[in-house]
């Protein structure tokens, strides 16, 4: 089959989002132009290091006098739901991002390949040629508004354990640094 490319250049809106309740949650990267909306699943811990990675970047940006925003804003904060329907096109394996400059200053690469077969195989080049990708460019504001909703969306879910820092399920946990006894 065919490599399928879901290009938004720019998308309308681009967000991490989560289906689910807190400890069976499915972690989402949407984007979306009009009618056209892409869905691709992806871990909790891929949303925040793409969230703090690009973070980073953006922080780069501004240090080297680029044009990056250190707070999204206003007007850019998004708050509301994934678009519904949620259909998934893939699961994310490696995820990519770049700074590309332009004639207006600059903007952020965002690439999510499918997870595939050979994932994590050094000597196979061929995934990048396989697997669907989304790619997404937005602005460094929008970038930035990303970065403070998906790190909400990954803070938001079941509570840390004061004792072992593992997520407490509302039915109860059986922590290590109790000897295995339930609280």
């Amino acid at each position: 089959m065919p490599r399928q490319v879901f290009l938004f250049d720019p998308p309308e809106r681009f967000v991490a989002g989560t289906v689910g309740q807190p400890g069976q949650r499915t972690f989402f990267l949407q984007a979306t132009d009009g009618e056209r909306v892409t869905s691709v699943a992806l871990e909790k811990t891929q949303v925040q290091v793409l969230a703090e990675k690009l973070g980073d970047l953006l922080d780069e940006v501004r240090r080297r006098g680029g044009d990056a925003p250190v707070e999204p804003p206003p007007e850019l904060e998004d708050v509301a739901p994934l678009d519904q329907p949620i259909l998934e096109e893939f699961r994310a394996g490696t995820l990519a991002i770049a700074w590309e400059s332009d004639e207006e200053g600059g903007k952020v690469l965002v690439e999510a390949h499918e997870m595939t077969d050979g994932e994590g195989d050094p000597d196979d080049d061929e995934d990048e040629e396989n697997g669907d990708v989304l790619r997404v460019r937005i602005s460094p504001a929008l970038a930035r508004a990303f970065v403070k909703r998906a790190l909400r969306v990954v803070a938001a879910g079941r509570p840390p354990c004061p004792l072992c820092g593992q997520p407490l399920d509302p039915e109860g946990h059986v922590c290590p640094r109790l000897n295995g006894h339930g609280h």
